[in-house]
C-alpha cells in the first residue's frame, strides 16, 4: 500500500507543478520595466494578493508558453477595449454569489450605479471613450483597499486621481466644465485639513459627489450633501426663511455662501452690512427686506459676545498663571466657548431673536467669568500684600528680640 501510495503521489506531481506554473508572469518579467511593469505592479494588486491570477481576468492557460497558443486556448479574453471595461468587472463584481464567497462585505451593485453617473450615461449612451470607467479610478494591476495608502482612492490620493482627468484643460476642452477644482479644493479649508493636517476624516471628492454613481449634486441636493456632515447647519437653514427664497430663485443652499470646491474657513466677517460680507451679494439698501439691518445686528451680536470671550480668556489665563484656584472659572468658560459656537451656528437660521437671546446670555457668561477672574487676581494681590506686611512684622520682631538679647548679655 506505501509503494502504491507512493507512485500515486509521483504520477500527480507534475500535474500538480504544471498548475501551479503561471507563465504570464514569467515571460512578461522578461521584456517589462520593473518600476512600471504590470507583472510587477500587480504584486500589489488586492486580487493577487487573494489567490487570483491572471488568466482569471485574463483568460486563456497560463501553463502555455506561445503566446498564439494562449490566444487559441479556452476562455481567452485579452485586454478589453475602454467601453468593455465596466461589464468586464462585472463578471465578477455584480455576481452576488461569487462576491459572498469572496468579500461578502462589497457591494455587487456597483455597474448599476454607474450606469446612472455621468461616466455611465456617456460611456454606454454616446460610447465616448474618454470617460472615466473602473481602471480609470482604480488602476489596472494595482488596485488596493481604499485603506491602502498606497491605492488610488485612498482619501489622500483620491483628488489627484479625479484631478488626472478634471484638472486637463486639454482633455476636458469639449465638456465646457471648469478645470480648477483640485486647485480650489487644495486650498479650501476641506483640503487644507486633509493634505496639510493629515485629516483623513475631511471630505474628498467622492464624498460629495459619490463614487460609481457619480453625480454634481443638483439645487436640491446640494444642502443634503453638506448636511452628511454639517447637520445641524443644514437643519437650521431647511427652517430658514432663506431656504424658501433660494428655491425659488434657484440658488443652491449651502454653495451660494461658502462656494463649492474653494470652501474657505468660514469666519465672522461673513456676515454683516459691508464687504466682505456674504449677505450685500444678494441684499441691498432699499432692496424692500430687512436683509442688510438684520446681517448687521447678527454680526454686532456675534462680534460683542467673540470680544467678552476673549476678554475672560484673558482674564482667566492671568488668575491661572498666578496659581489661583479657577477649576469653577474654567469650567463656566467652556459654557461660553460652546454658547459662542451655538451663536455663530445659530446664523443659518436667520433668526434674529434666537441669535441676541442666545448671544446675551453667552455675553453675561463671558462677563461672569471675566468678574471672578479679577477678583482672583484681586485676592492674589491681596495675599501677597498681607505677605509682605506678615514678613516685615515677623522681620522687625527678630530684630527686636536680637536687640533685647544683646542687652541681657551685656
Amino acid at each position: 500500500m506505501k509503494r502504491i501510495s507512493l507512485l500515486l503521489i509521483l504520477s500527480l506531481l507534475p500535474l500538480v507543478v504544471m498548475a501551479q506554473e503561471d507563465n504570464c508572469l514569467t515571460c512578461h518579467r522578461d521584456f517589462e520595466d520593473e518600476d512600471g511593469g504590470p507583472s510587477y505592479l500587480i504584486t500589489r494588486d488586492v486580487h493577487i494578493q487573494k489567490g487570483l491570477s491572471c488568466a482569471d481576468c485574463h483568460g486563456g492557460d497560463p501553463s502555455l508558453e506561445d503566446m498564439d497558443e494562449v490566444r487559441e486556448s479556452r476562455g481567452w479574453r485579452g485586454v478589453p477595449d475602454h467601453l468593455e471595461v465596466p461589464a468586464f468587472c462585472a463578471r465578477c463584481h455584480s455576481d452576488a454569489n461569487y462576491m459572498h464567497e469572496q468579500n461578502p462585505s462589497l457591494p455587487t451593485d456597483q455597474l448599476v450605479k454607474y450606469k446612472t453617473s455621468i461616466h455611465g450615461k456617456r460611456l454606454f449612451g454616446k460610447k465616448d471613450r474618454k470617460v472615466a470607467n473602473c481602471i480609470s479610478c482604480h488602476t489596472v494591476h494595482q488596485i488596493a483597499n481604499a485603506r491602502t495608502p498606497y491605492s488610488s482612492t485612498h482619501p489622500l490620493n483620491l483628488p489627484q486621481t479625479c484631478a488626472h482627468c478634471h484638472a486637463d484643460a486639454d482633455y476636458m476642452a469639449e465638456y465646457g466644465i471648469p478645470t480648477d477644482q483640485y486647485d480650489g479644493y487644495r486650498k479650501s479649508v476641506h483640503g487644507e485639513a486633509l493634505f496639510e493636517n493629515n485629516d483623513l476624516g475631511a471630505p474628498v471628492c467622492n464624498d460629495c459627489h459619490g463614487n460609481h454613481g457619480a453625480l454634481p449634486p443638483g439645487m436640491a441636493s446640494i444642502s443634503h450633501v453638506c448636511g452628511n456632515c454639517h447637520a445641524m447647519q443644514a437643519q437650521l437653514f431647511d427652517k430658514s426663511p432663506h431656504s424658501k427664497a433660494f428655491e425659488e430663485n434657484d440658488f443652491p443652499a449651502c454653495e451660494t455662501c461658502h462656494s463649492n470646491h474653494l470652501i474657505e474657513k468660514p469666519g465672522d466677517q461673513m456676515v454683516g452690512n459691508k464687504e466682505p460680507a456674504v449677505c450685500v451679494e444678494c441684499h441691498s439698501e432699499g432692496d424692500g427686506t430687512r436683509g442688510l439691518d438684520v446681517a448687521a445686528a447678527m454680526s454686532l451680536a456675534v462680534e460683542k459676545l467673540a470680544n467678552a470671550q476673549a476678554e475672560a480668556r484673558a482674564a482667566l489665563d492671568e488668575a491661572i498663571a498666578k496659581g489661583m484656584m479657577t477649576t469653577d472659572e474654567e469650567f463656566r468658560f467652556k459654557e461660553v466657548q460652546q454658547m459662542l459656537i451655538a451663536t455663530r451656528t445659530q446664523i443659518h437660521s436667520f433668526s434674529l431673536d434666537t441669535i441676541l437671546t442666545m448671544a446675551d446670555a453667552g455675553y453675561e457668561k463671558a462677563k461672569e467669568v471675566q468678574t471672578n477672574s479679577a477678583a482672583l487676581i484681586d485676592e492674589y494681590f491681596f495675599r501677597r500684600k498681607g505677605l509682605g506686611l506678615a514678613t516685615l512684622f515677623i522681620t522687625l520682631l527678630v530684630v527686636a528680640l536680637w536687640a533685647y538679647i544683646r542687652k541681657l548679655e551685656s
